[in-house]
């Protein structure tokens, strides 16, 4: 299936010098596909002009006049800001000019941007952040991640549809396991929300295991945890943390003498290998769901390969249905939901 996808060239830590060489790479890898470089076109033209080249009219820029920076108020980047690069890709999606929009840039401005413009599906009352978080088994999506601090019952529900539709989509797997974090896997543990949740999700016709808690999440043992945003928040920083944490500690023991630096080149093939399988640009590319649309955030601090990761992803939700499916399924819920 054609797919066009529109990318904020501007966004992010780095801007085009890694946003563009990421978007060629893509339409290198995937000849069904198009893009819509958005952004300031004094920064991007040249590159565009030349890329041309290859891609021919698979490729073409959308003007953008302004630049959402990582510290712009979420009000400067909705009210003000309404040439940005990150509004005018969004705005792609919603004229169906392009099929998904992908932006490394400010989180809370791409969540406001996006639900005020696409706004969201029947049925869901927030939009949710969903990523795959590196697991033994492969891969585990979380959600919220931060854009629902406060949760309801029925907001949890919304977000194991959304995340479920999300895996068959990308993954296909028809029936994914969806777990509800907790601080203990017995129905009676937790607060009432996660309790009531967890009855929700019982009768939801998902694929319920039941509650999971946080060492499940990297043990693999579901598809899907379902958390409000400021659990999920604080799990992902405090995953990145971790893992940032063991690579100093592994740096410094590996220097601390001639020895340890021989060590260190011996099995340098291992840690080369496991820095990979837990690199988290692999699976970078994080869904705002419950849009009538669908928009990927990359990681801020994304290389080539990373936001590459997360173009990928937007085409592969874009190709199969996603936005359709949680429409569908939400209808089908609709007497559980409360809007």
């Amino acid at each position: 299936m054609d797919v066009t996808i529109a990318i904020d060239c501007m966004g992010g830590d780095h801007g085009p010098s890694v946003t563009l060489p990421a978007v060629f790479s893509f339409l290198q890898s995937d000849s069904q596909a198009s893009v819509i470089l958005v952004g300031l076109p004094e920064r991007i033209e040249a590159a565009a002009a030349k890329a041309r080249a290859r891609f021919g009219d698979r490729l073409r820029v959308q003007p953008a006049s302004e630049v959402i920076d990582m510290r712009d108020p979420v009000a400067t980047a909705l009210r003000v800001k309404k040439d940005s690069s990150m509004r005018v890709a969004v705005n792609q999606v919603k004229s169906g000019d392009a099929q998904a929009a992908v932006s490394a840039g400010n989180t809370g401005a791409l969540m406001a941007i996006s639900r005020f413009v696409l706004k969201t599906l029947p049925g869901i009352d927030r939009p949710a952040i969903a990523f795959a978080l590196p697991t033994l088994k492969g891969h585990t999506y979380v959600l919220d991640l931060g854009a629902n601090v406060d949760c309801e019952p029925q907001h949890l529900l919304q977000f194991g549809i959304m995340a479920a539709m999300l895996v068959s989509a990308v993954e296909h797997k028809e029936r994914p396991l969806v777990g509800l974090l907790n601080i203990g896997e017995e129905d009676i543990k937790g607060n009432e929300v996660v309790k009531q949740a967890g009855e929700l999700l019982k009768e939801s016709g998902l694929n319920f295991y039941g509650n999971v808690e946080g060492d499940d999440i990297f043990k693999g043992t579901t598809d899907i945890v379902v958390c409000d945003g400021f659990v999920g928040n604080v799990l992902l920083k405090t995953s990145e943390g971790l893992a940032r944490m063991l690579g100093t500690f592994l740096r410094e023991e590996f220097g601390r003498n001639p020895f340890r630096k021989i060590g260190g080149l011996l099995a340098l093939p291992s840690l080369l290998a496991f820095k990979k399988r837990a690199d988290p640009g692999r699976y970078n590319g994080a869904c705002l769901l419950g849009l009538r649309g669908i928009v990927v955030k990359s990681h801020g601090s994304a290389d080539q390969m990373a936001f590459t990761k997360a173009i990928e992803r937007a085409a592969e939700a874009a190709r199969n249905r996603l936005v359709e499916r949680i429409g569908e399924h939400m209808a089908r819920q609709a007497p559980q939901t409360v809007s």
